[in-house]
């Protein structure tokens, strides 16, 4: 849902297109969550992993690169996944066409209301600044966005979005339909990874509420100040997430020596991103955990990027799976109505991954 005051949101876009030499004040990030920018060289970047085709020859190797992955990153690059390259490129196009090409009245037309979150946004997210006068001031994200319900098909209404582009709605159903089977598939194979069933995880996460949500970052005159979108981990199961080629998504990286880093992940035009949301971190009883990610912003090019995310139904509870639960691995989260865990982080706010770490059990 797009959180707005008295009624009047403001666009993002046509902020930047302002003569801007400073950001507004609403978009200034705290001075421990800004960006910096002076760090050096990263040695490492997120694990690109082939899936050859889904090749059953290769399905072990898969699976231990997968396992990898998901322990010391909860997120990871897949190639050759199935998903064709041609609508890949077709998405960023309409997408971009969108954002770029259509007038801010005809954007307007497909608005969020204050009763759904489908549909041209700016105001998804907003964290708490604690001022020295105890006033409590939102900070925003420097982003527009354009939120589709796409599964299950009952949620699906292409009335409801663009057609700007001509081809804009076939291509977001053509998308959901692949994005669908590619998660249902990595979803297996993380599965297998810990030696349960390949059905175990989206068993427990049972049909697919799926969204897809195309994001645009403007350029922004002071990138040091600002996000794109804050730190979070991603409230489902799994997030398959695409980018243009300009930089900003960056995940954090837990350092070998304790210290956490943030790692900016390299656009790559044939891959798609797969992200370990918050449910799945619990499914898998902490074995694998959700990946902590923000978007920073640039001086110069504005940056599209495409996320298509999968969670559960809001009724659907939520636990450990039962197969990974015995007396020297006890349960570390206790039981979540998914519903419950969406209401926390919308009216709390995500800060990193304080919602999920509220559900472990200590002992």
């Amino acid at each position: 849902m797009e959180v707005s005051e008295e009624g009047i949101i403001r666009r993002v876009q046509s902020i930047a297109q302002s003569p801007l030499s400073r950001v507004p004040p609403e978009y200034i990030q705290h001075p421990n969550t800004r960006p910096v920018f002076n760090t050096p060289t990263q040695p490492h970047n997120v694990p690109l992993i082939d899936l050859s085709f889904f090749d059953p020859t290769r399905r072990t190797s898969t699976r231990e690169s997968i396992a990898r992955a998901c322990r010391d990153w909860g997120a990871f690059h897949v190639t050759n996944h199935g998903v064709p390259l041609s609508l890949l490129t077709a998405i960023r196009r309409v997408g971009r066409a969108y954002f770029s090409d259509c007038s801010m009245p005809e954007k307007l037309r497909y608005a969020c209301s204050t009763a759904a979150s489908e549909g041209y946004g700016s105001k998804m997210l907003a964290t708490s600044d604690q001022k020295q006068d105890d006033a409590v001031a939102q900070v925003l994200d420097w982003r527009d966005y354009f939120d589709h319900h796409t599964l299950p098909l009952s949620r699906r209404n292409p009335d409801r979005w663009p057609e700007f582009s001509p081809d804009y709605r076939d291509t977001v159903a053509r998308y959901s339909d692949e994005m669908k089977i590619l998660a249902q598939k990595l979803l297996a194979l993380i599965s297998e990874s810990l030696g349960l069933r390949a059905s175990c995880i989206e068993d427990a996460v049972g049909e697919f509420y799926q969204n897809i949500t195309i994001s645009y970052y403007p350029p922004c005159p002071e990138p040091d100040l600002t996000l794109g979108l804050q730190s979070h981990s991603d409230m489902g199961a799994i997030t398959l997430l695409i980018q243009d080629d300009v930089e900003g998504l960056q995940a954090l990286k837990s350092g070998d020596g304790g210290g956490d880093q943030w790692v900016t992940v390299e656009p790559l035009s044939d891959a798609v991103l797969v992200l370990l949301g918050d449910q799945t971190e619990i499914i898998t009883n902490g074995k694998y955990r959700s990946c902590e990610h923000r978007a920073i912003t640039n001086p110069d090019r504005a940056r599209l990027s495409v996320a298509t995310f999968h969670d559960p139904a809001k009724t659907v509870k939520i636990s450990p799976a039962s197969e990974l639960i015995n007396e020297s691995s006890p349960a570390k989260y206790r039981d979540v109505v998914y519903g419950d865990h969406v209401l926390s982080w919308y009216t709390k706010g995500p800060e990193g991954k304080r919602n999920i770490d509220a559900l472990l059990l200590h002992s």
